[in-house]
């Protein structure tokens, strides 16, 4: 059958590395019209490479949806071919007018299909979602933290550094600005011409703030990803459907005819 050779194709490891090639080229070919001389020489030879790109992607798209025909929801039921589809449609858009840049920002999105492309990819990506809800929690710890120090570096600091102290929103920010490990003994320096004890505060906040929550974040983060890989392992393991297997029956049936055609040339 034809949408069995259609599957075997689009399932096949060269039409897979023919993808990520066309993603390669779109990337490198985005990065080279940042160049105006380039643009100014071969503008034209690089949006006809787009077009070249956009219609391997419509034909790619049209390859998959024949593959699962009449079943389309294994294809729009994939989150994964959504975000394809989504920026296959969204390439359509003229890169002309008002919504050039729109146009512009589409292909840009094109070299994230990288990421869809790439198992490996797909998994970290899918853990880092799966992480969000779990982070809430972390936040909110975070949050408590940031705002008892923030008020205590108001009351300690304020009268001496309203620079970095003055207010409740502007110590909070330098807070974050320790917390970044980004230029912060400055601050604590300052605060340590009037208090020689202020390096306690910032100490303990680096601690609290960067050691034990960064730890915390990175906990979830790997919780989410072994759980990931066992919903991967299940997904392998669960019975084949039944479209899966008449495939493989027509597939069977096709090599048994071809051996039998051997036989009979044999004898």
């Amino acid at each position: 059958m034809l949408q069995i050779e259609i599957y075997k194709l689009v399932k096949s490891a060269i039409f897979e590395k023919i993808i990520i090639s066309l993603i390669l080229l779109n990337a490198l070919i985005l990065g080279l019209e940042t160049d105006p001389d380039l643009v100014s020489k071969y503008g034209y030879w690089f949006e006809l490479a787009h077009q070249f790109i956009l219609m391997s992607f419509i034909i790619e798209a049209m390859l998959k949806i024949s593959a699962v025909v009449p079943r389309l929801k294994l294809y729009f039921g994939d989150g994964w071919n959504l975000f394809d589809f989504s920026v296959i449609v969204l390439s359509l858009i003229p890169a002309t007018g008002e919504l050039a840049m729109v146009a512009r920002l589409a292909r840009l999105l094109r070299v994230l299909r990288l990421i869809s492309t790439l198992p490996k990819l797909r998994l970290i990506v899918s853990t880092l979602m799966r992480s969000i809800p779990s982070m809430g929690h972390v936040m909110l710890l975070m949050s408590i933290i940031f705002y008892v120090y923030a008020i205590a570096g108001y009351h300690l600091f304020h009268t001496h550094d309203p620079q970095h102290w003055g207010h409740l929103g502007v110590a909070a920010l330098t807070l974050f600005r320790v917390v970044t490990l980004e230029d912060w003994t400055d601050v604590m320096y300052t605060a340590m011409e009037h208090y020689e004890w202020a390096w306690v505060y910032f100490i303990s906040f680096i601690f609290v703030g960067t050691f034990v929550i960064v730890n915390l974040f990175i906990a979830v983060v790997l919780n989410n990803l072994e759980e990931a890989k066992v919903e991967q392992l299940e997904k392998l393991r669960q019975p084949i459907s039944h479209d899966e297997m008449l495939k493989e029956l027509a597939e069977t049936q096709k090599m048994l005819i071809k051996l039998r055609e051997r036989m009979e040339r044999v004898d």
